[in-house]
């Protein structure tokens, strides 16, 4: 099944795409990739998921941030495909940060929350090569950020 089909098929909603709030832009391409700039943890209702994993969050409560994550980078790389995601072949790399405690060691299984969701509306092109890492805080308090590198056919 397409991308499309998928988001259908699992009744996905995709947030708005949000402009950025800073001196960069939101999509940024270069040949036949498309690097999507970091997403940060927001939910349905547009409010910011705070917090540290580890203290405030459990992993699974870092997992469903990290897939908010996800919906926003698939809005963001539908926006700059001008609504197409056919003209996506496959995602190359997200990079996940998770705002946790020194001790906490399960950022990989936080950031699956977003791979999932990428493989899950991509299929097989949805697969990617990854990096889950911790930070001792993230911009506005957030719990999760992730960005990606997609290509493009």
């Amino acid at each position: 099944m397409s991308a499309e089909e998928n988001i259908i098929k699992y009744q996905i909603i995709l947030p708005k795409a949000a402009d950025p709030v800073g001196s960069y832009v939101s999509t940024k391409i270069s040949g036949k990739q498309i690097y999507i700039s970091g997403q940060i943890s927001i939910n349905e209702k547009g409010d910011l998921i705070k917090g540290k994993l580890g203290k405030d969050l459990n992993v699974e409560k870092g997992y469903e941030a990290a897939k908010r994550c996800a919906l926003s980078i698939i809005s963001q790389l539908k926006r700059a495909c001008d609504d197409d995601l056919s003209k996506v072949s496959n995602c190359i790399k997200i990079t996940g940060y998770v705002n946790s405690t020194d001790d906490f060691v399960d950022q990989p299984k936080v950031i699956n929350g977003a791979s999932d969701l990428i493989s899950k509306i991509f299929e097989n092109s949805g697969a990617h090569a990854r990096a889950a890492v911790s930070a001792n805080s993230l911009p506005l308090g957030v719990s999760v950020e992730v960005d990606a590198i997609f290509e493009l056919k």
